[in-house]
This record gives C-alpha cells, sequence and structure tokens, in this order.
C-alpha cells in the first residue's frame, strides 16, 4: 500500500517517462514543485519498495510493479475526469484538481463499477487514452495541428496541454474535442495557423496549435 505522495510520484515518473527513457530527479522536482534532495529522499524509499530502479546520475525507471501502479491510478484519475464532466457538469478545465484527490481512492470494487456505469470510456475529457483493468491502452492515431499542411482536415480528438488557462482558450475559440478543422494557411513568419472552424476562419499561435491533437483526414 502507498501513501497518496508516493503515488503523485509514480504517476509522475510515468509521465514524465513517456517523453524519456531515464527519468531525471530533477525533472521530477520540477514537477513535482519540491527540492530534488527530497526527490531523492522519496526516490530510494520506493526503490526499497520494488517500485523504482534508480542509479545515481543514471535517472529513474519504474519497475514493472511500479508501472502497474502508476498506470492504476492514472485509470482512477482519468475516469473520474469523466464522471464529473459527463454527469456532474464540470467543464473540462476544472476537473483536474479534484481527480487528483479522486484518483488516491483504494476501493477496486468502486473504480470497476464507476468504469461500467461511465460505459467503460476509452477516452477522459482531454482525449487522453483509459486504461482497461488489465492495464492496456486502446490504440489511438493522432498527429499534432501544427503537423497539418495546408489544405489537410481532420477532427480535434485531445490536447497536450492541460493547464486550465490553455483549456479555457480553447474553449472561447470553440476548439473542443469532437470539432472538425481544416487548415486554410500557415505564416512562415511566425508559424501561426489559420484554420476553418464550422465556417469560420480562427487564427491560432504556434503554441496553441502544437497542443492540439488531430486525428487526420487528409486532403479534403
Amino acid at each position: 500500500m502507498q501513501s497518496y505522495t508516493e503515488e503523485n510520484y509514480l504517476k509522475t515518473i510515468y509521465h514524465l517517462a513517456e517523453q524519456t527513457t531515464n527519468v531525471q530527479t530533477n525533472a521530477i522536482a520540477e514537477q513535482m514543485q519540491t527540492k530534488p534532495a527530497s526527490v531523492t529522499d522519496m526516490i530510494k524509499k520506493l526503490a526499497d519498495k520494488g517500485l523504482v530502479d534508480y542509479i545515481k546520475y543514471q535517472g529513474v525507471t519504474l519497475t514493472e510493479t511500479g508501472r502497474n501502479t502508476a498506470i492504476d491510478i492514472v485509470r482512477k484519475h482519468r475516469l473520474w475526469e469523466v464522471f464529473l464532466v459527463d454527469k456532474l457538469n464540470f467543464k473540462w478545465d476544472e476537473v483536474h484538481d479534484v481527480a487528483e484527490e479522486l484518483e488516491h481512492i483504494k476501493s477496486v470494487e468502486l473504480i470497476e463499477r464507476l468504469d461500467e456505469f461511465l460505459g467503460f470510456p476509452k477516452a477522459d475529457p482531454h482525449g487522453d487514452p483509459i486504461p482497461d483493468k488489465n492495464g492496456r491502452f486502446a490504440k489511438t492515431q493522432f498527429i499534432k495541428l501544427i503537423e497539418l499542411k495546408i489544405g489537410d482536415s481532420g477532427t480535434i480528438t485531445g490536447v497536450s496541454q492541460h493547464s486550465s488557462a490553455f483549456l479555457k482558450h480553447l474553449e472561447k475559440l470553440g476548439l473542443t474535442l469532437g470539432k472538425q478543422i481544416e487548415v486554410s494557411d500557415v505564416t512562415d513568419f511566425d508559424g501561426s495557423v489559420e484554420i476553418m472552424l464550422s465556417g469560420k476562419q480562427i487564427n491560432i499561435s504556434r503554441e496553441v496549435a502544437k497542443h492540439i491533437l488531430i486525428s487526420s483526414n487528409g486532403k479534403n
């Protein structure tokens, strides 16, 4: 049984490991908003429990047990986000912090019933895949909006930036999951992208475009 703090560390390491093989303690400290020395102490505790492997100066990797534990936490977090949006009418920019609290509930039976109650969803409100009870993720194929060429079209299927400010910005522009878009122009100078959305032209920055995930339809 892990503490809330230990679970948060495992989840953070899991997400960082999606970007790099060996996760550095400084990267963990930055994500957890704590001191590197505190991270090192926690990593040693997790290593003693067989949840991570740690070699000084070479970084941290999750053991199989640690990875399975992290995936279970991710699953609970994303299921609770679906529940909050679909059943309690939260907006997609409001659910993360609440789900951060709910993800630590230990009851396996509750989570299995929650999954069934929600209809076994495959993705959370931000488009992130939800693993099943065996830790398997449904295969998803998407590209970043910034990678589309002029004339390409597709459906918004997710976002890779989950900050409340970013999600509110997308909501204001109407760029929410399931919306169809088509790239009409790309500015060479700053990489900003002009898209068609519901018959309207919208200009978005390169920074925004690189965090919007698209299921591409190709060229129209």
